[in-house]
């Protein structure tokens, strides 16, 4: 079942890709006290994700912090040092890569996609949500193989 809005986040291990190598992280500590802009996608270095997504939530970062945002998560089916290195080659320090390698958040919020058609295998579907306090205050879901309601331009006009 997917999350909604209102909704605590579930407690989930997840790994923080930082310039000292992995951190595990339990998501109801992490997400505590601040309020989080937070986006998903299928796959770092993906076409879209790395085209489109990434990129908007670093144009907008400042703008984002500007209405109240303490922190911009990204988070993908991905290892920690493929988010590492994504971050570093198309993402900034205005960015925290989460990485959710087994899939447990994606799992836990109710949004995963079989992407094993791409040869991809289970991933976490394309989206946004604004946490505040480890709960969920804005949850916007893409179609499949859409790229609108996750955008930072999107969440920016929610806030």
């Amino acid at each position: 079942m997917t999350i909604s809005v209102g909704e605590k986040l579930p407690n989930v291990t997840m790994v923080k890709a930082t310039a000292n190598g992995p951190e595990q992280v339990q998501s109801s500590d992490y997400f505590a006290g601040k309020k989080v802009a937070l986006f998903s996608v299928p796959g770092a270095f993906t076409p879209t994700c790395s085209a489109k997504h990434l990129p908007g939530f670093v144009e907008k970062a400042d703008d984002l912090k500007a209405k109240g945002v303490d922190e911009i998560v990204g988070t993908a089916v991905n290892d920690a040092f493929v988010m590492g290195a994504w971050n570093q080659a198309a993402g900034s320090d205005d960015i925290t890569m989460l990485a959710d390698g087994n899939a447990d958040f994606a799992e836990g919020v109710g949004l995963t996609m079989d992407g094993s058609g791409f040869g991809m295998g289970k991933r976490g579907q394309r989206f946004s949500m604004v946490v505040n306090d480890g709960v969920v205050e804005q949850l916007n879901v893409e179609e499949g193989g859409e790229f609108k309601v996750s955008s930072a331009d999107y969440m920016l006009d929610q806030l």
